[in-house]
């Protein structure tokens, strides 16, 4: 390397660290901002602004009532971003998420066909239990979510940027529903576990939601200040240790031979795209935490959000009672 280019790398370097700070910065004011409305659910947060971060989509998996709407509406308010919500049931439409064409007539008396645009043209989408569309509609917005355009009579149609899919599921009630593919749970950067809250986190639910006045979201970014720090993540270094650890843990997720015993209990495992969001996500990790490097730490707790809907047990396994987030729990204990 000349100095020229040494003296270069030094100063993108000195560049990167400092957005990095300001980064730091707008991102612990997002937080603060949430922590006003959305009480608890501390792990649900700091995954979901992960998956905003870098540029994907989250299935966010709970029971009724624990405030995964309103976690969506914050976000799309806190950081900017247009946010539009679509009720998914069983007569729901491929049009009624894309839009349709209508016939228009002007003043002359001359018709034309009118495209008008549905819901998916949002920067936030929420889809509100997503399994409960028929497999056509789930379809329409694999589309949208994959290549971020959408194709209606031929046309092609560019969504807002960014643009992002946080879609929630029901784990009971499964009759009357139709599962998510794999193709399309592969699309989903993680799938975030929204658990019950805590004891004292349900105490102050009680307290600031039943009083007279509550408190509401505020603007702290703009969607283009979103994509500026989406950008800035895919330039923060990762070592070696960290994208060894990455590479290790998905490929023992797999149904390999070379993985021993826990070969025989996976049907199926995660492909390249999983190395791919662990790798962006421990990055967006490690600046929530105002850090400028990811640890191996970072990829053993962001390990199941990440493999979780990418893997399928065998027979062998459910006969045995064993579940995806043991097998994972197994594979993590083996990273050093």
């Amino acid at each position: 390397m000349s100095a020229i280019d040494h003296k270069l790398s030094k100063t993108d370097e000195k560049a990167i660290i400092g957005q990095a700070e300001k980064a730091v910065s707008d991102i612990s004011r997002v937080k603060k901002s949430i922590a006003t409305v959305i009480f608890g659910q501390e792990e649900v947060i700091e995954q979901s602004l992960i998956t905003i971060l870098c540029g994907g989509h989250a299935l966010l998996v709970g029971l009724p009532g624990l405030a995964k709407t309103k976690l969506v509406e914050t976000l799309g308010i806190t950081l900017g971003m247009a946010e539009q919500r679509i009720q998914f049931t069983p007569d729901l439409m491929p049009s009624d998420i894309l839009g349709s064409e209508i016939l228009h007539q002007d003043e002359d008396g001359k018709r034309s066909f009118q495209f008008v645009k549905g819901p998916v043209f949002a920067q936030l989408l929420m889809a509100d239990e997503i399994n409960r569309a028929s497999p056509r509609t789930q379809a329409a917005l694999l589309q949208a979510m994959q290549e971020h355009h959408v194709t209606i009579a031929g046309e092609r149609y560019d969504l807002p940027a960014p643009f992002h899919v946080l879609a929630t599921q029901n784990p009971l009630e499964q009759e009357g529903t139709y599962p998510l593919p794999e193709a399309q749970l592969d699309r989903f950067l993680m799938q975030i576990d929204v658990l019950y809250p805590d004891l004292e986190a349900e105490r102050q639910i009680l307290f600031e939601t039943t009083g007279a006045q509550q408190n509401v979201a505020k603007k702290v970014l703009s969607a283009k200040r979103v994509q500026e720090i989406q950008n800035l993540i895919r330039k923060i270094p990762v070592g070696k240790s960290v994208i060894d650890a990455i590479l290790e843990l998905v490929r023992s997720a797999r149904p390999d031979e070379e993985n021993g015993e826990n070969s025989q209990y996976i049907s199926w495992g995660p492909g390249p795209r999983a190395s791919q969001a662990l790798m962006l996500s421990v990055r967006a990790r490690a600046l929530l935490d105002g850090r400028l490097a990811p640890s191996v730490d970072d990829v053993l707790d962001l390990a199941q959000p990440v493999l979780q809907h990418r893997m399928q047990l065998s027979f062998a396994a459910r006969a045995e009672a064993i579940t995806v987030r043991d097998i994972i729990a197994k594979l993590k204990s083996k990273i050093t």
